[in-house]
């Protein structure tokens, strides 16, 4: 029986998975099996397992996923998207799409959500001041329709760059999105990217840039070896 109750959050701290290299994404003890999702579009179904690595603490759990503009989707259901994880559990969270029909000539791009809010022994706290803080890991998820006319292994090659004064313009003629990271422009680093499909992102440098360098993401949150481009 769970005999710890759970306060409710006096502040949120969001933590995204913007740490690319590990395989695994994780806020506070709470650690999911991966750092992106890939949904194929023909399946009933994905898994996803999340593990409390805490060997003292219990979290309050809560999933959810969101659209590519970052508001709350209802295209997925989450099941169950609220329970309690005891320290040492792993939990196999279910993802079911359940949204009208998407393009088929793509990917198209969501978020998963978990929240963990930590447990507290309120016997503990009495007469003093305490600040809970909610800790969201946040990864990229990617539904993929079946068929595609390129492999997802193809699509990093397939990327252009294109100098223009200060901007270097990355084009991504592929249906897949693309993560860029480990950028540097000149040697000098610049923010991660991702491309989305048949699109176009731009980077700007502090000078006229004459190189690029980078690596990009796989499906399975792994990183390629870098990659140098005369622009």
């Amino acid at each position: 029986m769970f005999s710890h109750s759970f306060l409710k959050p006096l502040s949120a701290f969001l933590l995204c998975s913007t740490m690319l290299l590990p395989q695994l994404a994780s806020a506070e003890g709470i650690v999911l099996g991966g750092t992106r999702l890939v949904y194929p579009m023909d399946a009933k179904q994905v898994t996803l397992s999340v593990r409390n690595s805490s060997k003292e603490n219990s979290y309050l759990v809560q999933s959810w996923a969101e659209n590519s503009q970052g508001d709350k989707s209802t295209d997925f259901i989450i099941t169950p998207p609220l329970y309690v994880s005891n320290a040492g559990d792993q939990n196999m969270l279910r993802v079911i799409f359940s949204g009208s029909s998407l393009p088929m000539d793509r990917e198209t791009l969501y978020y998963f959500n978990a929240k963990a809010i930590p447990s507290v022994d309120k016997s503990k706290l009495e007469g003093k001041n305490t600040l809970l803080l909610a800790a969201v890991t946040r990864i990229k998820l990617f539904v993929r329709p079946k068929g595609l006319d390129v492999k997802v292994e193809k699509a990093p090659s397939m990327l252009t760059f294109k100098r223009n004064g200060k901007t270097v313009q990355i084009s991504n003629p592929s249906p897949y999105h693309v993560t860029l990271v480990q950028i540097a422009l000149d040697g000098r680093k610049v923010e991660n990217t991702m491309v989305a499909p048949f699109s176009t992102e731009a980077l700007t440098g502090s000078g006229t840039p004459r190189i690029i360098t980078y690596s990009t993401i796989n499906d399975y949150g792994a990183v390629s070896e870098q990659q140098r481009h005369i622009l």
